[in-house]
């Protein structure tokens, strides 16, 4: 099995997460680039995630300062100030984590939700196997009846407000993973003057589930997989699982097309054990 070479991995993802000499992201236009270049990103560095984040590329490989009047936090700005715009898709995704997925790559993701076009149903039936709570039910007949709300009013419209905090948050959290709700804009309401505006994502972005009717599971799949290697250059079978959340035999046969296809080299890593896959180029 071939090795898989340390110094052209570390240089690639200098260049893909933009660590030194990389230029770093400067600007809301330069973050957009960004984006669209890797196709997913998460917003924050996320612990045991190998993944391209907004902030690395903004502030560099460093802790999320605690502090608010750090430079790296001009990525909450322009984060806020893109939503409703349509630039791109944010929403808690991959591991339910603050995900950025270009427009083109959006369809993709879709794909692989549990949606098949009608959204005054398809929530039914995900609640009906069990798959929505009782509380995320409620909060999307909220959006579904009321439009766009605020997290405060949407609590109170959907009749949460003597719910646990953990609850309505998990609703909100599981709602926006299967791709049936995001944030489209800040309000300035309650104590802190500062709360996500929810939609529906078929309002949204309504052309959505028409882009990802045509494109099947396997090939969702595969192209996901490959931006993913795209970004990271090498990686193990379980780290895709970990951070995609298929099934693993799923993963597995995904990763297989890839080889067979020579997007990935099956590899031997200098300094851990198990097996690797790889770009091509990064083999010593």
């Amino acid at each position: 099995m071939p090795g898989l070479d340390l110094k052209k991995l570390n240089s690639y993802r200098a260049r893909t997460f933009r660590l030194p000499p990389a230029p770093r992201v400067a600007s809301p236009k330069a973050a957009l680039d960004y984006v669209r270049a890797r196709g997913f990103i998460y917003f924050w560095p996320i612990k045991g995630i190998d993944l391209p984040s907004l902030w690395v590329a903004v502030a560099g490989d460093r802790l999320v300062a605690d502090k608010h009047d750090d430079p790296g936090h001009i990525t909450w700005g322009w984060k806020d100030n893109a939503l409703g715009k349509r630039m791109w898709y944010y929403a808690k995704i991959l591991r339910g984590k603050a995900t950025m997925i270009s427009l083109e790559v959006a369809p993709y993701f879709y794909a692989l939700s549990e949606n098949y076009g009608s959204p005054e149903e398809d929530y039914l039936l995900a609640y009906e196997e069990g798959r929505l709570t009782q509380a995320a039910k409620q909060v999307y007949e909220a959006l579904l009846k009321e439009g766009a709300l605020n997290t405060l009013d949407l609590r109170r419209v959907a009749k949460l407000t003597n719910a646990k905090e953990s609850e309505f948050n998990k609703a909100l959290e599981v709602l926006q993973k299967d791709f049936k709700i995001l944030p489209v804009g800040v309000a300035k309401v309650g104590a802190w003057k500062y709360a996500f505006i929810y939609e529906i994502v078929t309002r949204h972005y309504p052309e959505l589930a028409e882009k990802a009717r045509f494109i099947s599971e396997g090939a969702a799949r595969a192209n996901l997989a490959e931006l993913y290697f795209k970004s990271v250059g090498a990686a193990q079978e379980r780290d895709v699982n970990k951070l995609f959340g298929w099934q693993k035999e799923l993963t597995a046969r995904t990763l297989t097309g890839l080889v067979e296809k020579r997007k990935l080299v099956r590899a031997e890593h200098p300094k851990q054990k198990g097996e690797w896959l790889a770009l091509p180029e990064l083999i010593g």
